[in-house]
């Protein structure tokens, strides 16, 4: 049986304005409405065990604990990334399920994974047990790995067609420096969850050795010269354009966005990738700019 997904929409402009699973490629309309109560029927997700190309599910993560093992493991799988994405994900995938389940169990959850790309991430959060849901802006992305499977919506980060108080758990990994307004993303994560449920958001800091993502380190010379560099030396300019597609969020914002909401509740805070002891790093302005490299952030609404 289909499962009504919360989705949410004025149908002034569109009778399907959200483009889900293989709807027609379509943009989503200006008119999307962040408090309509109209539902979508939507197909369910699939099961996890479908066959994609998703890559391979881990099961059995490469390390113990929480250590430097785990760093190093994660940090060598980053360099891969390019020509493995499949395989480096499917890792950080389950590293995320992990991580997750150290707050929350996911069994039962209906989780909203905002800015999910092609959905390489579904296949170890399905198998967590969570009814899984992602949303992406970009068609390009969503057919990247040629995933072709329901659980898609099309839709914005900043303008997200679901419903209120709707999602048990929101996740984020490494979009919020990819939207121009990281407050309004912010802003429509706590939205959307439910009030006791909880937000995992994750990005790359601006000042991380990878803040210039495929530009760096040349982003410590500045975002536009260390893309027209890019564009020099390839021949082409890089996917992730300062000013268009990438830009600056800085670790001590994001903290003091988070303290300053009357509506959540820091649960924890940590540089993602390093051992559990790194937390000691947000306590220090300047270094941890640097040296947090991805800031992760879990976060209750209340």
């Amino acid at each position: 049986m289909a499962e009504t997904v919360p989705v949410a929409w004025s149908g002034a402009a569109s009778s399907a304005p959200v483009e889900e699973l293989d709807a027609p490629v379509a943009p989503v309309p200006a008119t999307v409405s962040a408090n309509s109560a109209v539902p979508a029927e939507s197909t369910a997700p699939a099961n996890a065990g479908d066959a994609t190309r998703e890559g391979p599910l881990v099961t059995q993560l490469p390390y113990p604990g929480w250590g430097l093992q785990r760093s190093a493991k994660l940090f060598l799988a980053h360099r891969k990334e390019q020509v493995d994405p499949a395989g480096f994900y499917s890792l950080i995938a389950a590293d995320s399920v992990r991580q997750l389940e150290r707050y929350t169990p996911l069994a039962g959850k209906l989780m909203l994974d905002v800015g999910g790309g092609p959905g390489y991430f579904r296949s170890a959060f399905m198998n967590a047990g969570a009814r899984y849901y992602w949303v992406e802006p970009d068609v390009s992305e969503m057919g990247a790995a040629g995933i072709e499977v329901p659980g898609r919506v099309r839709g914005s980060a900043l303008e997200m067609p679901f419903r209120d108080n709707s999602i048990d758990l929101t996740y984020t990994s490494n979009v919020l420096e990819h939207v121009p307004d990281a407050w309004k993303m912010c802003g429509e994560l706590v939205r959307v969850t439910k009030p006791g449920g909880l937000i995992f958001l994750s990005y790359t800091s601006w000042l991380s050795p990878w803040g210039g993502h495929e530009t760096a380190p040349w982003h410590y010379l500045g975002g536009h010269r260390a893309a027209a560099r890019f564009e020099r030396l390839k021949g082409h300019p890089p996917k992730n354009v300062y000013g268009s597609s990438l830009f600056p969020v800085y670790v001590a914002d994001c903290l003091a966005w988070a303290r300053s909401r009357m509506d959540v509740e820091i649960v924890d805070a940590m540089p993602r990738y390093l051992p559990d002891w790194g937390k000691v790093i947000l306590r220090i302005p300047g270094l941890r700019e640097i040296v947090t490299w991805n800031l992760a952030m879990i976060l209750r609404k209340k």
